[in-house]
């Protein structure tokens, strides 16, 4: 297509097309998978980061359950409570990619992180 060249209708039909079907396709695609995503710190992310991390998403949300005695305590290292604080920072805000950016230190991921009696939600 030549610069400045509107699409034809025709591709703009069948691009709208592909986002309604997409997005009617059942519970399988769309937001059912958003609700099975979760948040975690990437391996590679610094200390100061990750402490810079839970420090925001606890600022932001409730983070009870990496303190002594909660669920998520142990085990008892930054990068561990950074993780699920961010997880928990990332499902408040709606489980979106921009919601686990974190300055490029956290991944999503598919696979729940969840350990022991640590839930992530």
């Amino acid at each position: 297509m030549a610069r400045g060249a509107r699409p034809s209708a025709r591709l703009l039909l069948l691009s709208l097309g592909l986002v309604l079907l997409y997005f009617s396709s059942g519970s399988s695609v769309g937001v059912a998978d958003a609700q099975k995503t979760w948040c975690v710190a990437k391996p590679s992310a610094s200390k100061d980061i990750l402490s810079l991390n839970l420090n925001y998403a606890c600022s932001q949300v409730s983070c009870a359950v990496i303190q002594k005695g909660g669920p998520c305590y142990y085990p008892d290292n930054l990068a561990s409570r950074a993780a699920v604080a961010m997880n928990l920072y990332y499902a408040a805000n709606g489980r979106h990619p921009w919601n686990c950016y974190f300055n490029n230190s956290a991944l999503v991921v598919q696979s729940d992180p969840s350990y022991g009696s640590c839930t992530y939600y």
